[in-house]
């Protein structure tokens, strides 16, 4: 009997990302490739997208697709007809798992809460609403479109026409008290949502909240101590509630973790489509990282052209790839196979200096962050990739 040899990839499975870059105003911390158009011809996205996924399945033909991820921008901009056609395309190129995960992003304004059953229909079976908080006058400094009643409306509805719902909120906001937060997210669980993405704002750089934090504009964001306590309070409530953190900023109840990270996270390939995608697929047994062109109407343009929308690929060497299923893989309260990160001889002793400071553990042949190391990853991340 032959035995076959299997690729370290499908520890994680195989996925699809599809980038949709519009959006109706740029919120003022997004760094994502996102982009506000006037017009869009939905037709001729649905074509280069289909383009595009036709040209991947024939480069890894034969695998089994266990997620899709519509995300961006703001896919709920799409028609169901685009999302319907995105998921024809996939289902030509590759097969579908018996309980595929197809997740779409959305915004919870009334007018796209009204597309939900169109996009349920199209085959849409999850959906990630970003309401990133419960009140209004956050919600405009947030600069989103939308007001927490319509959150609440659109929720509703959602959580009517879709298999499994999740939830995103932004925490460490500005001014915001340890006492509002836990109030807040009490709200939050409430609502019976299976999945709670949870994350701290953060500053970056190239964005609005970016410029007014280098010009001392943005004040009263919480110190470290203040961010600490949110930390705890997050977790707190969230494990008291049935839905433990199986990821650093996000919590489920058993067997709704999002499956589309998790193919991320476990080291997975997958194919990126769409301006400004990135994906990761192993060619050859070579992990590779693809690129693609960021300017919306170059990736479009580039496509119909009968070319790629792709602008770099880069094979990634033995321990670039360890490297990257580490800080991955970290990244999950499950962690990662030590088995897999043979490429990187000196992290055992490593990891033996971080479990007698409690910071992780090594148990069963896996490597993982205790309760103390986990708001602590990247300074973890830091000493085991010194």
């Amino acid at each position: 009997m032959v035995e076959v040899r299997r690729e370290d990839w499908e520890a994680g499975g195989f996925g699809l990302y599809v980038h949709w870059p519009f959006c109706q105003a740029k919120c003022p911390y997004c760094d994502f490739n996102s982009h506000v158009a006037r017009s869009i011809d939905q037709g001729r996205w649905a074509r280069a997208y289909e383009a595009e996924i036709a040209r991947a399945g024939h480069e890894v033909p034969g695998r089994v697709l266990r997620s899709i991820f519509l995300g961006g921008g703001t896919p709920s901009l799409m028609e169901p007809e685009t999302v319907e056609a995105v998921i024809g395309a996939a289902r030509g190129a590759w097969g579908f798992s018996n309980d595929i995960e197809i997740t779409m992003e959305a915004n919870p304004t009334s007018v796209e809460a009204g597309r939900f059953r169109g996009y349920r229909a199209a085959g849409v079976n999850r959906l990630s609403l970003g309401v990133q908080a419960l009140n209004d006058r956050d919600l405009q400094r947030l600069g989103r479109l939308h007001s927490a009643e319509e959150a609440a409306a659109a929720f509703g509805i959602a959580r009517d026409t879709f298999e499994r719902v999740s939830l995103d909120l932004i925490y460490a906001r500005q001014g915001q008290t340890p006492e509002a937060w836990e109030a807040e997210l009490r709200e939050a669980l409430g609502l019976a949502a299976g999945h709670l993405s949870l994350y701290q704002l953060t500053i970056e750089e190239g964005t609005a909240f970016g410029d007014r934090f280098a010009a001392g504009k943005l004040r009263d964001l919480p110190d470290e101590d203040r961010a600490a306590d949110l930390w705890d309070i997050t977790q707190r409530l969230t494990e008291a509630a049935g839905l433990p953190a199986y990821e650093v900023s996000n919590h489920a109840a058993p067997g709704q973790e999002s499956r589309h990270n998790l193919v991320y996270w476990q080291g997975g390939d997958w194919v990126g489509v769409g301006p400004g995608a990135h994906g990761r697929l192993t060619l050859g047994g070579v992990r590779t990282g693809v690129e693609t062109e960021r300017a919306p109407g170059r990736w479009l343009q580039m496509v119909e052209q009968g070319g790629t929308g792709e602008s770099a690929r880069e094979r990634l060497s033995e321990v670039e790839a360890a490297e990257e299923r580490l800080m991955m893989g970290l990244r999950l309260a499950d962690g990662v196979e030590m088995g897999r990160l043979g490429a990187l001889p000196e992290l055992a002793g490593r990891a033996e200096a971080l479990t007698g400071m409690g910071l992780v553990s090594h148990e069963d042949g896996r490597l993982r962050t205790t309760a103390a190391g986990r708001p602590l990853l990247n300074a973890v991340l830091r000493e085991l990739l010194a």
